[in-house]
């Protein structure tokens, strides 16, 4: 990743003197509105429009993003007109001289090929037609030509030549952070489907069988399990949203506790201590859920004993403190590392490492979980949850069918 940062910096300065040589040339005195020199009216001014050019071309290079961000850059460059291509097409036009889409794509060949820029003559009959010159500049994501810059401009010049390679380096980081963001987003659906499949086939079976065991000695009691169960599986096969709030969460969770009650009885005892405050905090979907899953597995499954969890959310000031605690057969402390480094467990300890990758992907590496066990101590698991935090939203509750 620094490799990566040290490159968006060397891409973003280049960009900045592109800018501060264009607004030296182009900026006026009288305009400047109270920024200062002319040079510091063109950094703002050169700052500014590539910040209203980024956000279209962090969604990827398609004919939208294109149409949205070409005229931005354009403006950067200060030319008669600029195009954005992809392999196959002009995807979007910006300027004067549209009728040059066919020729300027006959020659985008060679830069795609070699990833290197290159500057051609342009052949016009339009009598009042300025351009006469253009320059291509490749755009590349992992040393792969996506597509290409291209300026045109009445005139050969060699530092229009030098400025759309810098200004197409810098869109190639924003189509880089696209990617990354993409990656991301196919990272987090492989997790929450791998969570999906770790909800245990045995917990399933087991909770059919116990709603229909009660079909026929009670069947409101059947009725109504089998309306928490409903509720439980459309929660966690749902299909939107990478986040949900704290308060659909443990809605989720208690479902689950009361499918688990119903079968071991009052081997279960539970203890929720929720502060009204912190239930619209959102969080990463499936990140407690699986918490509680783990306790019950480790609790109850194998023993006769009676067990105890306790589940509380406080509001800690900034952040929402959510604690899962039981008192049940607990875990070798070197067995938890194993499994929190990513180490596929027999008895199902993906859960833990799974949450805990997801919470420091989202709030960063000193919001993993915090796990205190030892054998046959049981298990204090803590979850700190930032109340605000930037692209940590939630849509909602789900609709109730």
């Amino acid at each position: 990743m620094s490799g990566f940062l040290a490159g968006l910096c060397v891409a973003v300065l280049p960009l900045l003197a592109a800018g501060f040589w264009l607004g030296r040339r182009t900026a006026r005195p009288e305009s400047l509105g109270g920024l200062g020199t002319p040079v510091e009216h063109a950094t703002f001014q050169t700052l500014h429009t590539a910040s209203l050019a980024a956000p279209p071309l962090r969604a990827g290079l398609t004919e939208e993003t294109a149409r949205k961000s070409a005229r931005r850059l354009r403006t950067l460059l200060g030319t008669d007109a600029l195009c954005l291509t992809d392999r196959e097409a002009v995807l979007a036009w910006d300027g004067v001289g549209e009728h040059h889409r066919e020729e300027v794509l006959q020659r985008l060949a060679g830069p795609w090929e070699t990833g290197r820029g290159e500057a051609f003559r342009l052949s016009c009959e339009t009598p009042d037609c300025p351009l006469r010159w253009a320059v291509v500049a490749p755009l590349t994501v992992d040393d792969r030509v996506h597509g290409a810059l291209v300026a045109c401009a009445p005139r050969e010049s060699a530092v229009l030549v030098r400025a759309a390679g810098e200004v197409a380096r810098w869109v190639s980081v924003q189509l880089e952070l696209a990617d990354l963001d993409r990656s991301r987003t196919r990272l987090i659906e492989a997790e929450i489907k791998a969570l999906r499949a770790q909800i245990s086939p045995h917990f399933i079976f087991n909770s059919l069988a116990v709603i229909a065991s009660f079909v026929r000695t009670d069947p409101e009691r059947a009725r109504e399990l089998l309306l928490e169960f409903a509720d439980f599986t459309r929660y966690s096969f749902r299909r939107h949203g990478d986040f949900t709030t704290l308060a659909d969460e443990l809605h989720a969770i208690d479902h689950y506790l009361t499918l688990v009650r119903a079968r071991f009885g009052d081997r279960l005892s539970v203890t929720l201590q929720i502060a009204p405050e912190v239930l619209p905090v959102a969080l990463p979907y499936l990140c407690l859920q699986p918490l509680v899953e783990n306790a019950v597995k480790h609790g109850l499954e194998g023993t006769v004993d009676k067990r105890h969890i306790s589940i509380t959310a406080q509001d800690a000031g900034a952040e929402a403190l959510v604690v899962i605690e039981d008192d049940g057969a607990g875990m070798d402390p070197a067995l938890l590392r194993r499994i929190l480094a990513g180490e596929v467990s027999p008895s199902g300890g993906i859960g833990l490492s799974n949450v805990d990758d997801r919470l420091r992907q989202v709030y960063g590496d000193d919001h993993g979980l915090v796990i205190e066990t030892a054998v046959g101590a049981g298990m204090k698991i803590t979850a700190r949850l930032p109340k605000y935090q930037p692209g940590v939203h939630s849509a909602g509750r789900l609709p109730r069918d």
